[in-house]
């Protein structure tokens, strides 16, 4: 017997038209053909901006879209879904990237949306509508036939699934599913490798730790991995918990809890965040926060918390994640799009909704499928003043990225660029697959690897043979990067994928903010390269612009204590650097460093320039080396150009 689902609410085209969105929102149906174009690249930061991501409930149906802009404007407020009895949303390209928060999913279900029709969706968002019941499709064929009255049958919404989503889809969801079909294993299993053809270093991490489905597997299709680490963060351990609870009851005893890790890094400087104080949200994060130490009361899990005496955490939880626990060959997922910043050391890191986190904590199990491989050959030396920031910024802006040919691929780097740079700046390439649209990205481990972990945690590891892409193995594309042509690049507002090189700028751009810090840039090596341009400056006479004003946040304690060691802090007083404690700040509009007033210009070295991101004002992506100098000029250059500049002045003078 066949399922037939109806819809009888309205349509919402998210247009490229204000006036669109606007006579929707007063109550005029619109055709296809009214609406078009539609927005693409809409991100979760536009779904559920963060400074509204206060609850974990019904309550989030107030907010979808509140933070969606067309025609530099924010047309839909507060309420405006819900009571415009909408139940279908339409858009573009890419729709649900950024962010893996499940808010964004949640709230527009609360509101009333049951079904979603775009062009292309972002891998987690996809996934986190399957976990939680909302419907996603690609066939805007099915706009008409809705309109015409038509009941769908749920196999519409099946296509091109693979075996385990349909499966998810059809149960209502994730952890209907898990209570019903997934079995019950106590250990890890890990699998013997196939030999029977080459693999990539990810498809045998897969292969070791496949739980279900058993027998062979193709591209594309769902598996269950028996998980290592799983982690969360203060904004989402709470929805985590009430999911958990509401599907396998108050009594469930967790998964290996040892490896289940409770950060608070999101949330911790609230009480410094400007939009948090003016909209007296305060009360509501503690809600957050009290929710996140229940979990950590009641469960024998390992946590890593705030500061005691001083604001700020110990640290953000993907830098403490490549700092403390994270190994080769291991799978490491969290609630949080950057999880795979871990992939710099070899092991399988990738993000997740709060659902399928709720459900590894129960079951030890975590979903997703067999991924095709994106080989990134990056040879060739950089050039001085050019970092991983940069080499992703130049991959941002190719038009196959932007396209979202990469959605759900790995990203594997290799070549000798990649050999050549430490862990901290293979991180960054990692890290930033979320703004690419990946799954996940991995660097093979090597003797940097061994020599990191050894340094960081004075534990010694050895590599097995197994850790690296067989030769011969699949990939889907193989991108190849000659690293010595490169130049320092930017990001526009609004956008990671906005890249031009900082000589292609059509003129000044003047800064009143410039901030360097997030899991991204605020490890050891982004804290060097800002010491090194402030320190040629300082040597100089150069100062910051009275202006400017210069943040630098460190990613960890151990990062502060690193600076210390090395004397970086003197240079930064000396300069006026105001320094911020660990927490992710304002690359989560959370902290000092965000803007303030629309009029603002940032330049960050943060992932993501979404829009409402790190605050009001236009946020201009760049590198650590960027960043830097910038601050020094008060606009925007690269560390190259201030010392033609500086030379230039001296001349004069």
């Amino acid at each position: 017997m066949t399922t037939k689902i109806n819809f009888s609410g309205r349509f919402l085209f998210l247009s490229c038209s204000e006036a669109a969105v606007r006579s929707q929102l007063a109550g005029e149906n619109l055709s296809a053909a009214e609406a078009f174009p539609l927005r693409d690249d809409i991100s979760t930061d536009e779904i559920t901006p963060v400074v509204i991501m206060m609850t974990f409930d019904e309550r989030l149906g107030k907010y979808p879209y509140v933070g969606f802009k067309t025609e530099g404007v924010l047309p839909i407020a507060e309420d405006a879904v819900k009571q415009g009895g909408f139940e279908i949303t339409v858009a573009g390209r890419r729709y649900g990237k950024g962010s893996s928060r499940e808010s964004s999913p949640l709230a527009e279900k609360s509101a009333g949306i049951r079904l979603i029709i775009a062009e292309s969706f972002e891998r987690i968002y996809r996934q986190n509508c399957d976990n939680i019941g909302i419907y996603t499709s690609t066939d805007f064929g099915l706009i008409e036939r809705i309109k015409a009255g038509e009941s769908i049958d749920i196999g519409e919404f099946l296509k091109g699934r693979d075996a385990v989503t349909q499966a998810v889809i059809s149960a209502g969801g994730l952890l209907s599913y898990s209570t019903q079909h997934l079995p019950k294993v106590a250990e890890k299993v890990f699998n013997e490798i196939p030999t029977s053809r080459p693999l990539t270093l990810v498809e045998k991490i897969i292969e070791r730790r496949r739980v279900a489905p058993h027998g062979d597997i193709a591209k594309g299709e769902g598996v269950f991995l028996s998980a290592d680490w799983r982690f969360s963060h203060d904004y989402f351990t709470g929805m985590c918990a009430h999911f958990m609870h509401e599907a396998f009851g108050q009594n469930l005893t967790l998964a290996r809890p040892d490896e289940i890790i409770a950060f608070q890094d999101h949330l911790i400087l609230a009480n410094q965040s400007f939009p948090h104080v003016r909209d007296n949200l305060l009360a509501a994060v503690g809600g957050l926060a009290s929710a996140h130490d229940e979990f950590v009361r009641r469960y024998p899990v390992r946590a890593h918390g705030a500061l005691k005496g001083q604001p700020g955490s110990e640290g953000i939880c993907h830098a403490l994640m490549t700092e403390m626990h994270a190994l080769p060959g291991q799978v490491v997922v969290g609630t949080d799009s950057h999880t795979p910043h871990s992939g710099a050391l070899g092991c399988l890191a990738f993000g997740a909704g709060a659902t399928d986190i709720a459900n590894s904590w129960a079951t030890g199990f975590i979903r997703c499928r067999m991924p095709e491989t994106i080989r990134v050959e990056l040879n060739g030396r950089l050039n001085q003043g050019v970092t991983a920031k940069d080499l992703v910024l130049e991959l941002l802006r190719s038009d196959s990225i932007k396209k979202g040919n990469a959605i759900g691929a790995v990203f594997e780097y290799a070549g000798d660029a990649v050999t050549a740079l430490s862990i901290d700046e293979r991180a960054t390439l990692t890290n930033m697959v979320a703004e690419l649209g990946g799954f996940t990205g991995i660097v093979a481990p090597d003797q940097k690897t061994v020599d990191f972990i050894r340094a960081r945690r004075g534990v010694n590891i050895e590599l097995e043979a197994w850790m690296v892409s067989d030769e011969g193995a699949e990939y889907r594309e193989v991108i190849s990067i000659d690293c010595s042509e490169l130049t320092p690049l930017v990001a526009s507002p609004g956008d990671p994928g906005n890249g031009l090189t900082i000589d292609e700028l059509a003129g000044p751009v003047h800064i009143d903010i410039a901030y360097g810090g997030s899991c991204t840039a605020g490890k050891r090596e982004d804290f060097d390269y800002y010491h090194e341009v402030l320190a040629w400056g300082l040597k100089r006479g150069l100062a910051i612009p009275e202006q400017t004003r210069l943040f630098l946040q460190f990613g960890t304690l151990a990062v502060r204590d690193y600076c210390v060691s090395m004397g970086y802090l003197k240079t930064f007083e000396k300069l006026g650097v105001e320094l911020i404690m660990p927490g992710c700040g304002a690359c989560a509009n959370c902290g000092p460093g965000s803007s303030t007033r629309a009029d603002q210009v940032t330049v960050s070295a943060i992932n993501r320039n979404f829009p409402g991101r790190s605050g009001p004002g236009q946020v201009w992506l760049a590198s650590p080396y960027t960043v830097a100098a910038s601050a020094l000029l008060g606009r925007i250059c690269s560390f190259d150009q201030l010392k033609q500049i500086s030379e230039q002045r001296e001349v004069v003078v």
